[in-house]
């Protein structure tokens, strides 16, 4: 999309003057406990209304591993002194640990008119179009989602849905240290393997693929909304904005938050 950024009080903006509607506000969190987290975006869901701004939140966490409602206990298989919560998403157990960018999407599913198989597709184009901008192919499974390069999968999702709107999101690979996933079966799956960038050759920092995430994730939203609306998308629709085009407008970390600083 043909977008511009800014930087407003600590958040980072993407503005799409094109568009009817505002684009999310992106928070940069840095390193920030799970529970604490989570129970932020329960916060922000519940107290949103009709005029409640949508924000993408970009993090990483402390070494957790995430259950979901349908977790099964016999996925975790051995355990150590990585703590495990058991959270209100959809899907099995995962990992969470520094190196891994967390990507949570706090969207009115109305406002955009997505529906939940939507919003999987969009989340899981947005790492595909990444990966794609760094030489690297990958692709999603209608039967297990996420994004694999390969049959390696390099992003997980899961979401919560409450009154149209929904929480959590995707986790993206970068150079988190695979060990931990040795000790389940990832998403429920045995056996499945789990890559990271930089084990297929991407070297770019983690703050430009933070970035470029964002970006990709803003641009989707916009192009279904058009999409569905029969609209024409402007001329420069598709075009994402570049690293250097974000200089001078990095992201820094959002001051209203109130999250405590992460403890390892």
């Amino acid at each position: 999309m043909n977008a511009e950024c800014g930087m407003l009080n600590g958040e980072w903006e993407i503005r799409n003057p094109q568009s009817a509607i505002r684009n999310p506000a992106i928070r940069s969190l840095g390193l920030v406990e799970y529970t604490t987290t989570w129970q932020a975006m329960k916060q922000f869901t519940a107290a949103r209304n009709a005029d409640t701004r949508d924000e993408i939140w970009l993090l990483q966490h402390p070494p957790v591993y995430t259950q979901g409602l349908a977790g099964k206990p016999e996925h975790l298989l051995r355990a150590s002194d990585i703590p495990v919560v058991k959270i209100d998403r959809g899907g099995q157990i995962t990992y969470h640990g520094p190196g891994q960018i967390v990507a949570y999407l706090l969207l009115d599913l109305r406002r955009w008119k997505l529906n939940v198989r939507e919003l999987v597709r969009l989340m899981e184009q947005a790492v595909i179009d990444l990966l794609a901008q760094h030489g690297v192919g990958a692709h999603g499974r209608k039967d297990a989602p996420g994004v694999y390069v390969e049959d390696a999968k390099i992003a997980s999702l899961g979401l919560k849905i409450k009154n149209g709107c929904c929480y959590h999101g995707l986790a993206f690979n970068v150079d988190i240290g695979l060990t931990p996933f040795d000790y389940i079966n990832p998403c429920g799956y045995a056996g499945l393997r789990v890559t990271q960038a930089r084990d297929v050759g991407i070297n770019a920092p983690l703050e430009e693929l933070e970035q470029q995430l964002a970006q990709n994730l803003v641009a989707l939203l916009q192009q279904h909304l058009h999409e569905k609306n029969g609209t024409v998308i402007p001329a420069k629709a598709g075009k994402r904005a570049t690293y250097g085009e974000f200089r001078g407008t990095a992201i820094q970390p959002n001051k209203k938050t109130g999250f405590p600083p992460s403890r390892e």
